[in-house]
């Protein structure tokens, strides 16, 4: 053997003995696979109908709905031909109705609560507000006043308002709120000898989140 070869063998000897050595103190690094990500799914959003979905006895007020002194006096649907013929002509499709009063025979005092639900065209809800809007102010006269009263929007329209009545030594205070939502009408309307408005403003807030 020429003493080139034994040299260059000697050197690859080392470098292969090197290289393992090497590869045992520096192990390759081993390669991390990233994790799939999994796509959140994006929330499709709910269309809400632009009409009243439930019944329309549903949407009166319960016993459960007022102060613990009052108690029902009357329910029940409303039917086409007690309606008049502006409603008809408006395209009223079904009505309920609730009376609801508080009594202390003691202290004379009598207290009523009415809530009058009606139902129509989604076309003519403004039609409808306006016709009973002016009607109300249209009752104004030397005896009857008509105060119009702050009030939170119960939907689309709201209009709320105390009728003070005089006749003859008595002096009489009516408070009413009325509002379109939906397709959906209401009139709310305390009267007697002990009145409340906030209270009316609770129930008219309660009776607005039974349209669904």
């Amino acid at each position: 053997m020429y003493p080139g070869s034994a040299v260059l063998c000697a050197v690859l000897a080392i470098v292969l003995v090197s290289a393992g050595c090497l590869s045992a103190i520096f192990p390759e690094p081993v390669s991390v696979q990233a994790p799939t990500l999994t796509p959140t799914p994006t929330p499709v959003p709910t269309t809400e109908s632009a009409v009243a979905t439930v019944p329309v006895s549903q949407m009166a007020l319960q016993l459960s709905d007022m102060p613990s002194d009052y108690i029902l006096k009357d329910r029940s649907d409303l039917t086409y031909l007690e309606m008049d013929q502006m409603s008809h002509d408006l395209g009223w499709r079904a009505g309920y109705g609730v009376t609801y009063y508080r009594l202390d025979q003691e202290k004379y005092d009598m207290t009523e609560l009415r809530q009058v639900i009606d139902l129509y065209p989604l076309a003519n809800m403004n039609k409808v507000f306006d016709i009973e809007e002016e009607a109300i102010t249209a009752q104004e006269n030397g005896t009857t006043q008509i105060y119009e009263l702050p009030c939170p929007n119960m939907g689309d329209r709201t209009f709320a308002y105390r009728k003070d009545e005089t006749r003859g030594p008595l002096s009489i205070t009516t408070y009413s709120i009325i509002f379109t939502n939906k397709d959906v009408y209401e009139e709310l309307t305390m009267s007697g000898t002990t009145t409340d408005f906030e209270m009316l403003k609770t129930l008219a807030r309660a009776a607005t989140d039974k349209i669904q």
